[in-house]
């Protein structure tokens, strides 16, 4: 089934001459872009000063000075008062499918305004770090908008890490009180989650209290005058309905996030109030067009940015409707997604390449059993989509007609910056199309020059914009010494990419994913490409591996598909597929079957671990807190490796 028909909310633009038109305007006046922007967007206390001040020659970099806002206000009270209460804000769906719960704005205002007089009573003030350690249930969102009401800066960890790395995030941030539950509900399992913050408290002296959801009944150790039951507390009879939102500065900081590790230890990114509410509002506005009466699931977890921007602040912002489910995609079967899309009349379905990788070993038939005509708009996120992938993503659940929003940001930018948008939709798999208003993107070459058609490069940002980060926690100058440094002057986002003929970007992967053969550097991700286009193949990876002549050689891990035989023919055509494809200099070296890739729970494949066991390199491999399944590292150790040359 086709797009629907339906009237524009404002987020996009019929034509493409009225995108060019608007981009040309928001690189012409940046300031004055901005400022319409904010206006539109974001209901303000007092406006600001300046726009911007500062840039990436500059130690630091300021949105909107002077300007006073309140972001949890934005997402609630404004709706409210335009008449918009009983619409229906949050869907929540728990992993049992009887287990529901639906908030309109009201009833969700009030228990955020609650649970913030109860932060307060704890002893939360402005600027105060709050750990949230929570699954995905309605208490996360609660948590979060209930911080932003009074100026507390939450900082969201992903219920799945371990005690130690909620704790090394927890002393790094100097949180003051710590948000968890009993324990969490996955895939029909009960998971301990108060046990793992009772050991990461002994190790945090920064915290003074934690507050428990009781979520799964669990029987848990409660130490008196520490630790709160949720129930309990909200209920009591000094806790009133209505907190005033606190008159924040533009500039303070939101949350801090630290990113999943794909590439090194975590860091702690921060956001600032204004900038980055205003760019959540734009991006989801522009990118996913959303309408009054459109259902918005973005499958993300909320320790992740994707689910801080496009589940809470973003559409909430824009005054819409977001679904959250608790669950994982295969439980209790491959239709679970399905299930929740038709019962929700979800319209609008954002998700991982690695999500879709998953429900692909199934097949469509999950899908066909389904009544899913609601959707009119696809998205994916989290990494470069394969053509393949992207193409039976848009067969079968896109009904060969939907479009796909196919995003390129990351944790820094606080919002999608490239991406199709659906007004302008253009069927070109695996392609990010081009940037949004506001988002000066470019390639440049390592001379720091501008990249020629179809050439690799460095992906650059330009001119500084709202969504990106103020900085990293306890390091003032950060953005300037990280991220400008390579290039003095622009953004480095530490992503290779290219633009054809047309303009539209391709992201190739990040920059440390190359490959370096005999002077030929190698995008590894245009070597996994192929790969996954040999029919037998359902995920790769490509890592270099030192070589005493070469420099470097083609190391490729691959998952082939069930049926399939792992035999020496099998790997010996996949060598001779990738010349083909790509050509001699990236057949790979060496071949290694592999059940399953080292990733994070987001989905990301984490190679600097498959780089040091291509490398022999098998001592220490660094923070791990943030691998979704640490048992690969010892069967990718024992599986290693298989010869084709």
């Amino acid at each position: 089934m086709g797009p629907k028909n339906a009237e524009r909310s404002g987020g996009g633009f019929a034509r493409a001459a009225d995108y060019r038109q608007e981009y040309a305007k928001s690189l012409r006046d940046p300031n004055s872009y901005w400022a319409t922007r904010a206006n539109e967007l974001v209901t303000w206390y007092r406006k600001w000063d300046s726009v911007l001040c500062g840039d990436f020659l500059s130690d630091s970099i300021s949105w909107f000075s002077g300007a006073l806002l309140n972001a949890s206000y934005n997402c609630l009270d404004r709706h409210i008062e335009k008449g918009d209460g009983e619409k229906t804000a949050l869907i929540w769906q728990g992993e049992d499918e009887s287990d529901t719960k639906i908030f309109t704005y009201r009833s969700l205002h009030k228990e955020v305004c609650r649970f913030a007089n109860l932060l307060k009573k704890r002893g939360v003030g402005q600027g105060d770090c709050v750990t949230v350690y929570l699954p995905m249930i309605p208490e996360m969102v609660i948590s979060v908008l209930a911080c932003a009401r009074i100026g507390a800066v939450h900082c969201v960890v992903f219920s799945g890490f371990s005690a130690t790395s909620l704790a090394k995030r927890i002393v790094d941030c100097n949180a003051h009180l710590l948000i968890t539950a009993d324990a969490a509900f996955r895939a029909g399992r009960v998971i301990p989650m108060k046990a793992n913050a009772d050991e990461a408290f002994d190790e945090a002296p920064s915290l003074n209290a934690c507050i428990v959801v009781r979520r799964t009944g669990k029987e848990v150790s409660m130490k008196p005058g520490r630790d709160f039951f949720w129930h309990e507390e909200i209920s009591a009879d000094d806790i009133t309905d209505y907190c005033s939102p606190a008159k924040m500065q533009a500039d303070t900081p939101l949350y801090v996030l630290y990113t999943s590790g794909a590439t090194g230890d975590p860091k702690g990114v921060v956001h600032r109030t204004g900038g980055y509410l205003l760019y959540a509002m734009h991006s989801c506005q522009w990118v996913f067009d959303l309408k009054k009466n459109d259902i918005f699931w973005c499958t993300a977890d909320c320790g992740w940015i994707t689910g801080h921007t496009y589940m809470i602040y973003g559409p909430l912002g824009l005054g819409g409707t977001v679904l959250m489910y608790e669950g994982i995609p295969l439980y209790p079967g491959p239709g679970r997604f399905w299930e929740i899309v038709e019962k929700y009349k979800v319209s609008i379905f954002y998700t991982a390449p690695a999500v879709i990788r998953a429900l692909m070993r199934y097949g469509p038939e999950p899908i066909s059993q389904h009544d899913i005509s609601s959707l009119r708009l696809l998205g994916s996120v989290g990494e470069p989509i394969n053509p393949d992938v992207w193409r039976w993503y848009h067969k079968y659940v896109g009904s060969g007609s939907l479009p796909i929003v196919d995003t390129w940001w990351q944790t820094e930018a606080g919002g999608v910056m490239i991406a199709p948008l659906p007004s302008m939709y253009l069927e070109k798999p695996g392609s990010a199309a081009q940037p949004l208003p506001g988002i000066d993107a470019a390639i440049l070459d390592w001379h720091g020059q501008e990249a020629p058609a179809d050439e690799s490069g460095q992906l650059v940002i330009r001119h500084p914009w709202p969504g990106m980060l103020k900085n990293l926690f306890g390091k003032a100058d950060s953005v300037r010494k990280e991220y400008c440094s390579r290039f003095p002057g622009v953004f480095n986002t530490g992503d290779r990419a290219r633009r054809d003929a047309d303009g539209d970007f391709w992201i190739v992967g990040r920059t440390d994913d190359a490959v370096n053969v005999c002077g030929n550097r190698l995008d590894t991700v245009e070597i996994e490409s192929a790969l996954l286009r040999h029919p037998a193949v359902l995920e790769a990876a490509v890592v270099g591996m030192p070589h005493p002549d070469k420099g470097e050689v083609v190391y490729a891990y691959v998952t082939i598909r069930e049926g399939c035989s792992k035999s020496s023919q099998l790997l010996e055509d996949l060598r001779r597929h990738v010349r083909g494809e790509v050509g001699p200099v990236a057949s790979p070296h060496v071949i290694q079957y592999a059940a399953a890739l080292p990733k994070t729970r987001s989905g990301k494949i984490i190679r600097r671990i498959l780089r040091q066991i291509a490398s022999d390199d098998l001592g220490d491999f660094g923070d791990l807190t943030t691998l979704a399944d640490p048992s690969v590292i010892p069967d990718l150790i024992e599986g290693k490796r298989v010869e084709v040359e």
